[in-house]
């Protein structure tokens, strides 16, 4: 049991790196957006952060609760160059981060986690609606 928690610290670590990631990334897109969607993308980015907050202290909280130390450095943060491609770079980010929950989920189970098990999937609901909200943006969206 104690390998099994060991690995979910370790997963909850590259998942709280990845939640930096998403606040620094949304932070950055909302200050270099151009375009004539500037000011609805600004704050779309924006809206972002809380959520992205939140599921950050979630993560360290439970690293900590679990006898581990919370990372203190984000994933690297992808550039772009268009607002498309922040688009783009976003959501392959919560495509990403819907994954590693999913594999979380697994190891929250093996490692007898049952609440965090349920708090993970609540959050996967949370980055599915993040989500489907980028597609439906990039749906018609000039390439």
């Amino acid at each position: 049991m104690a390998e099994n928690k060991q690995a979910l610290v370790e997963g909850l670590n590259q998942d709280l790196a990845a939640e930096y990631q998403a606040i620094i990334m949304y932070r950055t897109y909302a200050s270099l957006v151009t375009g004539p969607w500037r000011q609805e993308l600004r704050a779309f980015f924006e809206s972002e952060i809380p959520d992205e907050l939140g599921h950050a202290a979630f993560l360290a909280d439970k690293v900590v609760a679990l006898g581990g130390t919370p990372v203190t450095q984000s994933a690297a943060v992808p550039s772009a160059g268009t607002a498309r491609q922040m688009l783009e770079n976003a959501l392959a980010a919560e495509v990403d981060t819907i994954e590693r929950y999913t594999r979380r989920i697994e190891q929250a189970e093996a490692a007898g986690e049952i609440s965090i098990k349920v708090q993970l999937e609540d959050l996967i609901v949370d980055e599915s609606s993040h989500r489907d909200d980028i597609r439906r943006m990039l749906k018609d969206w000039p390439a």
